[in-house]
């Protein structure tokens, strides 16, 4: 029988690319955005796959997202908990807004997500397996994205903890560590970033790609196949890592 795997944050980029990789992998797929409309459009692209709309920030929409796929399917196998912001400001004009927008969906998101799905491993007498998308922002802390950094921080840290609290009951939390990944996201912090050092967008890119020394962006794929392999039985032996997935922007 195929796995049930949650995917947040599916809409578009590292979440949609990951969806995609564990239905070609055999897995049965529930994707989750935002946008209901997004959500959908994943879905019909995966093709079976459930929709469900769920701001992450909201626990009522969490607790009614994992319980319809649980109804649906009859259990959640693997959660990829993907769903994520980010604003840049250099930190001394960061608002108490700014904070929170980024704490709200980076960390709170993956704790609510983290925590129900949890629940219903245990509820089911243990296994499962989640997989968190932190950033090589929660290894290095980046200028301009201070409080983005502080809460990706934040997700390897629950990562670590969550991971210690649940290893004896048979589940498995780790995270993956993107660099500079060619997504929607970046498509904005580019323009964001060449405005706010005075560059053209064209030579932030170039900066990117000569921080890295593989020689070129990281696409949603190279992404999505480290999280499907860290949802499989290969990784059986790992649990609170934080892979670093940057073609060698961060090595340690």
């Amino acid at each position: 029988m195929s796995r049930v795997v949650l995917v947040t944050g599916a809409g578009s980029g590292i979440g949609l690319a990951s969806a995609k990789a564990f239905e070609r992998n055999g897995d049965t797929l529930a994707v989750a955005d935002l946008s209901l409309a997004d959500a959908e459009r994943a879905a019909a692209d995966i093709g079976g796959a459930m929709a469900i709309e769920m701001d992450v920030r909201d626990e009522a929409q969490v607790v009614a997202g994992i319980s319809a796929v649980v109804k649906t399917f009859g259990r959640v196998d693997v959660l990829h908990a993907n769903a994520g912001v980010s604003s840049m400001k250099p930190a001394v004009e960061l608002t108490i807004e700014d904070w929170e927008y980024n704490f709200d969906v980076n960390a709170r998101g993956v704790f609510l997500t983290n925590r129900e799905v949890v629940k219903h491993f245990l509820k089911r007498g243990g296994g499962g397996v989640i997989v968190n998308t932190a950033s090589l922002a929660a290894k290095v802390g980046a200028p301009l994205l201070a409080h983005y950094s502080a809460s990706k921080f934040a997700v390897i840290g629950w990562t670590q903890a969550l991971a210690r609290e649940v290893a004896s009951e048979g589940i498995r939390v780790n995270a993956v560590c993107p660099g500079f990944v060619k997504t929607p996201m970046q498509d904005r912090e580019v323009v964001w970033e060449a405005e706010l050092r005075g560059i053209n967008p064209d030579e932030v890119i170039a900066d990117y790609i000569g921080q890295t020394p593989l020689g070129r962006l990281e696409t949603p794929e190279d992404v999505a196949g480290v999280v499907v392999f860290l949802a499989s039985e290969d990784a059986r032996f790992m649990t609170g890592q934080g892979i670093n997935v940057t073609g060698g922007v961060y090595m340690t």
